[in-house]
């Protein structure tokens, strides 16, 4: 029996596609969905989670916090974490949470909030 051939339709074109891929880790994609299936299962996690972290920004921890001129040290107080962390996050050992990429994507769009954050610190 033969195997009949399906062809991807899609509204983007096959270089849009390519695009969004660029930076795609696919091992650690499915290690990621893996994982969070498993909690789900095990009752630590609710599918309503997983939609929403598909559409998070993408940040540069380091640029960003390089624009704004402060160390590791002040980024870290203003976002509640420690310095390693965000050390972490620059070097691509870990990334930020979902809670924490949203944050630092806001600063990053109104740089005001860095002097509130400070206040409530």
């Amino acid at each position: 029996m033969a195997v009949k051939e399906y062809k991807f339709k899609s509204a983007l074109s096959d270089k849009e596609i390519r695009e969004n891929f660029n930076d795609a880790d696919l091992f650690s994609g499915i290690m990621e969905g893996l994982e969070e299936a498993l909690a789900y299962e095990k009752g630590s996690a609710k599918a309503a989670t997983f939609a929403r972290k598909r559409s998070l920004p993408d940040v540069d921890v380091a640029a960003i916090r390089k624009d704004l001129d402060m160390t590791q040290k002040e980024f870290a107080s203003v976002l509640g974490v420690s310095s390693r962390t965000v050390e972490a996050w620059e070097s691509g050992r870990s990334v930020p949470t979902p809670t924490a990429k949203n944050l630092i994507w806001l600063i990053s769009q109104d740089h005001s909030l860095v002097e509130k954050l400070k206040i409530s610190a």
